[in-house]
């Protein structure tokens, strides 16, 4: 498909599958490096990280675990700027290496709330990857990911685990809004 619509909106595609998991592939082969002889946590934030971990986690060779969180700060297309745990942490993160698994990082307002929680439980490493980011929209340094699937500029984007009001997660490509 070269265009979709989504809740009355024209998606046009941005970047394929095969770029997705291209993209993947090199993000878990730099963590298998960086994380060699350690037993990493993996912290997937629900919902739309949830098709990017599963493809990734796939590719890790490490002995490791994986749980998940859900945070809410946006609403339709728009960031609320308040960040709720609507799935909070049920995991002893003390002394852990943690890897925080995201589907896209644009101002940061959701990640820097929750690393500062868990550098508050006491973690040994704390890691951010997200398949997309946004490095133009970023308002917080302290969530600039580590592990970076690919670059975007500030364009609303669906597929691929992100999602409009819910819909378009199942996309296997990504796209943006026309226009």
């Amino acid at each position: 498909m070269c265009s979709v619509e989504v809740q009355g909106k024209i998606f046009e595609k941005y970047i394929t599958a095969q770029q997705i998991e291209d993209a993947v592939y090199k993000v878990a082969q730099q963590i298998n490096k960086d994380y060699a002889g350690k037993e990493p946590l993996f912290i997937v934030v629900l919902n739309g990280a949830f098709i990017y971990a599963a493809d990734l986690f796939r590719k890790i060779e490490l002995p490791s675990q994986v749980t998940f969180v859900r945070l809410q700060s946006y609403s339709g297309m728009e960031t609320s700027g308040n960040v709720r745990e609507m799935i909070g942490l049920n995991e002893d993160v003390e002394g852990r290496d943690v890897i925080v698994v995201e589907d896209i990082i644009d101002t940061g307002t959701s990640m820097k709330h929750f690393m500062e929680s868990l550098k508050a439980k006491g973690v040994r490493s704390i890691a951010l990857t997200t398949m997309l980011f946004k490095p133009d929209a970023l308002l917080y340094k302290e969530a600039t990911p580590k592990y970076i699937g690919i670059e975007i500029p500030k364009d609303f984007i669906v597929g691929y685990g992100m999602d409009l009001d819910g819909y378009a997660r199942n996309l296997d490509a990504i796209y943006v809004i026309k226009k």
